[in-house]
């Protein structure tokens, strides 16, 4: 498809928001009625528009794809109430990532009143398997699902302390199935500790997570263990608000 015809295409698709008839589209547009009508016929046969009764109408796949923009900001303002009191109640700095694709995506942080700011930033994408988010998300998959996501990533290190090994990684995740949080002891980054828990959607699909960060010379392993069930239930009030019951 030229730029041409991909300029024409998004002029009819934006169109067609506050227009139904291929009149008053290729009006607005200054596109002919015959270019309006066979885009319109293509969209239709890619689900992008329906035709009704009273014209053309936006289809299914748009609102689908505004959906997946928009949930990540939704997630995040009704999120926010119970990160902030997660913050405020460990004293560490909270996280909160969405899955896009094979990768975490931060997309809300609350940095602990501290003399220090944590290395991590919002649009930061990392590998699921290096940090405690990740590994509740991977603990949900089915075997065939992770057996997939490890062929398709591989199991890069960032660390010395990355678990690299398939075999490791599983055994791990079996553990975090029953605890249902997961720790990451320097395997993201050199010198910082997490206790993450995994967050789900309505449907009860899990999304992403939360998490709690600290430099690993302010809370040894036991001490983040402890914290694991104070992440979980903040995971799960933040899964309620989505509407997870």
């Amino acid at each position: 498809m030229t730029d041409t015809a991909v300029e024409k295409t998004l002029a009819v698709l934006e169109a067609l928001a506050d227009h139904t008839r291929i009149t008053d589209i290729a009006r607005v547009t200054g596109l002919p009625k015959s270019t309006v009508h066979r885009l319109l016929q293509t969209m239709v046969d890619r689900g992008f528009a329906t035709l009704g009764s009273d014209g053309y109408l936006t289809g299914p796949r748009v609102l689908a794809l505004a959906g997946k923009v928009l949930r990540p900001l939704d997630t995040v303002e009704r999120a926010r109430p119970f990160l902030r009191a997660l913050q405020e109640s460990t004293g560490c700095t909270v996280h909160l990532a969405v899955l896009f694709g094979d990768e975490l995506v931060y997309v809300d942080k609350i940095e602990a009143n501290k003399p220090y700011r944590m290395a991590s930033r919002l649009g930061m994408s990392l590998p699921a398997h290096g940090t405690a988010i990740g590994k509740t998300v991977l603990a949900s998959m089915s075997e065939a699902e992770l057996d997939a996501y490890i062929d398709r990533v591989g199991l890069p290190g960032r660390t010395p302390r990355t678990i690299t090994s398939s075999l490791r990684l599983k055994s791990q995740l079996t553990r975090v199935r029953r605890s249902r949080f997961a720790l990451d002891d320097e395997e993201n980054e050199v010198g910082v500790r997490c206790v993450g828990a995994a967050i789900r959607d309505h449907a009860g699909a899990v999304i992403g997570g939360i998490s709690a960060s600290s430099l690993a010379m302010e809370h040894s392993l036991p001490e983040l263990i402890a914290l694991g069930p104070r992440v979980l239930r903040a995971a799960d009030e933040v899964s309620a608000a989505l509407g997870w019951v």
